[in-house]
């Protein structure tokens, strides 16, 4: 390439990251399928070709303008189109019941709507072991080119409207749930892609078995989360309808099969569907979807007679107001595994959300903490820190995480920790050449890189983090900062398009930005960057550089994380409370190398139940006080006055996530951050410990106890 006059570089900068997911579910999937390559177990991951990412985030007047992600348009040459197991999946219809000459009943499902799934496979190699799993996405097609007896009449847009219709199922990542017609599509998408696989599973299996009994030795399909929850539906369907099997024995079957992954505790991210909805979508589905819930409400009664409202609580119908099937539900009933994935996100499924079910099967329970790729995420992305790494300990961190652990001994060797301080430095020199590329503006990489990434949501608390740069701004003007250790605060994230609140922070923090980094007065100490449209490619480079990882989510909300491990990684420290990840990642690193702060999950529980009063810790906190007052008053926004006051109310008047409560001690932990960055020997042995002691944190690790603990392969 050099020589025809191109950097190798650039060329890779063209490529166009993979439109495939929403953030860190989607990326946890990659990893995991990296590590079951890795790691040799035979497996296939399933999902849906869409023709759009995401959208493509672009900032205009400091807000969130949405584009379509058009990765495909130049095609991808990674993948390969298998026309030969294209699959009909049906939608719509009636259900019709008969009796056969034995005098069992059948039931067909007829007159229905068909699209076609395409495959499109894309290899997934192991780590220099030979071994390649695969990656099936499907595509939508029309199962006819057009009607012809429309065309025959004249009518060419009608006779082409079918195909259009067909074609829109995998067109676009996560259409809108606000309006009626983006929840069907979305329903169409769960079940199109799920409806593909567990045909093709299938098709496999018969390809070399003919005993189902057999099925769940040969076959596990772990739910990541209840995206794909109507797999369940479709299988019993497959083998009472197309099999011809008994209903004990196709539910035996089917619950061996499947084990699922909850990842989240948010209720809005438990997916429930209208019955009226699901009913005209899948007729067949929720004929059987209520002959499971008769079933199981049946030993529900029968466990518990005398509880008269466990029966309503634990129903995969929830019968309040307009009828809706709960999927967790049905994905809890029709498993054999269900987990969390961090220690205290298990606790608190099975203590909250489904403590109900936990008492009833208790043995289904588990924890799987999440875990990240070693090769994508240090390997591939911090070439130099690899390099520095494997010189020293040589290579077998790249398939064994744990090896990390022979760099504790470094912490305390001064050459070593130079060597250190040059990688990440020169990290941080890349990432504020790409920040002056695209701002324009001048970054101190001798600053603390102190960086937020990860989807914008209001209990990830961007908004603490704006707030306390407001108050780290004020501070700087009233000269009551004293030695002050700057600064480059650094946020990225994307808001789905129709959560207002969430693209109003972005439209705040870039706000905050522009006032921060045109301020002499200021901008040699503090400078604040919203950089748009985070994605892989763009987090490969802020990785390596950052300082310090925010992971401020209120206590018992985030699931997980997978952001701080890759943080921890690449020799960030952590600031955050102890949520998710993050109480493993303390437990890990000990301590004295992690900045704690904020309520714990029980403490914002029983603030909860008492009656939590966010002026209470307004009134005590001048200084939060005052960053809010500044932001009320328009400060920011001199040109669009008002446009603040959703953000205001909300903090105010309920505080949902407990910014306020939070507040203060966030604020007196960062003190200890900038106090611990001035000994930067200190600070960069501190930054070695977190690297060693991030071996737990791979995915090859969760994949394992999947492996012998779930999929028993």
């Amino acid at each position: 390439m050099a020589e025809l006059g191109y950097d190798i570089d650039d060329i890779y900068e063209q490529e166009p990251d993979p439109g495939l997911g929403n953030g860190g579910l989607g990326r946890l999937a990659a990893c995991f399928l990296d590590s079951m390559a890795t790691l040799a177990i035979p497996a296939t991951g399933y999902g849906i070709r869409y023709d759009y990412g995401i959208f493509k985030q672009t900032i205009q007047k400091g807000a969130q303008v949405e584009v379509p992600e058009e990765w495909l348009t130049l095609g991808n040459p990674w993948e390969f189109e298998r026309p030969e197991f294209t699959i009909k999946v049906c939608f719509y219809g009636k259900t019709a019941h008969r009796t056969d000459k034995q005098g069992k009943l059948k039931v067909d499902w007829i007159d229905t709507q068909d699209v076609l799934a395409m495959a499109y496979d894309t290899p997934i190699p192991g780590y220099h072991n030979g071994v390649v799993n695969n990656l099936r996405l499907w595509s939508a097609r029309s199962s006819a080119e057009f009607e012809l007896e429309y065309f025959n009449d004249g009518d060419y847009i009608k006779a082409c409207e079918d195909k259009i219709s067909s074609e829109n199922i995998s067109r676009v990542l996560y259409p809108s749930d606000t309006v009626s017609k983006g929840v069907e599509l979305r329903l169409k998408q769960e079940y199109f892609f799920t409806a593909a696989s567990m045909q093709d599973i299938v098709r496999r299996f018969k390809a070399h078995n003919t005993d189902f009994g057999t099925f769940p030795d040969k076959v596990a399909i772990q739910l990541n989360d209840t995206h794909p929850a109507v797999a369940i539906v479709e299988l019993m369907r497959i083998l009472l309808d197309d099999e011809d099997l008994d209903w004990d024995t196709a539910w035996d079957i089917t619950t061996r099969t499947f084990a699922y992954t909850n990842h989240t505790m948010l209720p809005e991210a438990l997916e429930s569907w209208p019955v009226k909805l699901f009913g005209e979508l899948l007729p067949r589905h929720l004929e059987i979807i209520y002959e499971i819930n008769h079933r199981f409400m049946a030993e529900v009664t029968m466990r518990y007679p005398h509880d008269l409202d466990r029966p309503r609580r634990m129903s995969l119908i929830d019968e309040r107001g307009a009828r809706r099937i709960r999927m967790s539900h049905l994905c809890i009933v029709g498993s054999h595994s269900v987990n969390g994935v961090s220690r205290l996100h298990t606790e608190l499924i099975k203590s909250d959300i489904f403590k109900d079910f936990y008492d009833f099967s208790p043995e289904k329970f588990n924890a799987k903490t999440n875990g990240i790729t070693q090769r994508r995420w240090l390997k591939k992305s911090n070439p130099r820190l690899s390099a520095l790494i494997s010189e020293n300990i040589g290579e077998g961190w790249v398939t064994d995480l744990t090896e990390l652990k022979k760099l504790v001994p470094f912490a305390e060797d001064g050459g070593f920790l130079d060597k250190w301080r040059e990688v990440k430095q020169a990290n941080k020199k890349d990432l504020a050449a790409y920040i002056k590329k695209e701002k324009g503006v001048d970054v101190d990489t001798g600053s603390i890189f102190d960086v937020q990434v990860k989807r914008i949501h209001e209990y990830k608390r961007q908004l603490l983090f704006a707030l306390y740069l407001v108050a780290e701004y004020l501070s700087i003007k009233h000269g009551t900062a004293g030695d002050f250790v700057p600064r480059t605060a650094i946020i990225a994230g994307k808001a789905a398009p129709s959560y207002t609140m969430a693209k109003l922070t972005i439209k705040l923090v870039n706000n905050i930005a522009a006032v921060i980094n045109r301020d002499p007065a200021v901008n040699d100490k503090l400078k604040v960057f919203f950089l748009e449209n985070y994605r892989v490619s763009l987090a490969e480079k802020i990785f390596p550089a950052s300082d310090l990882s925010e992971q401020i989510s209120t206590a018992g909300k985030e699931a997980s994380g997978t952001g701080n491990m890759k943080f921890m990684l690449n020799g960030a420290l952590t600031i955050g409370t102890l949520d998710g990840a993050n109480i493993e990642i303390a437990d890990e690193v000990g301590e004295e190398n992690i900045f704690i702060f904020g309520k714990k999950a029980h403490e914002i529980q029983e603030l909860r139940k008492s009656g939590y009063d966010p002026r209470k810790f307004l009134l005590n906190s001048p200084v939060l006080e005052e960053a809010l007052r500044l932001i009320e008053e328009n400060f920011f926004s001199p040109f669009e006055k008002g446009i603040f006051n959703p953000i205001c109310d909300s903090l105010l008047l309920n505080d949902p996530f407990m910014v306020f409560a939070d507040f203060d001690d966030y604020l007196a932990t960062q003190k200890k951050v900038s106090a611990a960055y001035l000994d930067r020997n200190s600070w960069a042995a501190r930054s070695v410990l977190n690297t060693a002691n991030s071996g737990m944190f791979s995915s090859d690790r969760t994949v394992s106890e999947y492996a012998s603990e779930i999929w028993d392969v």
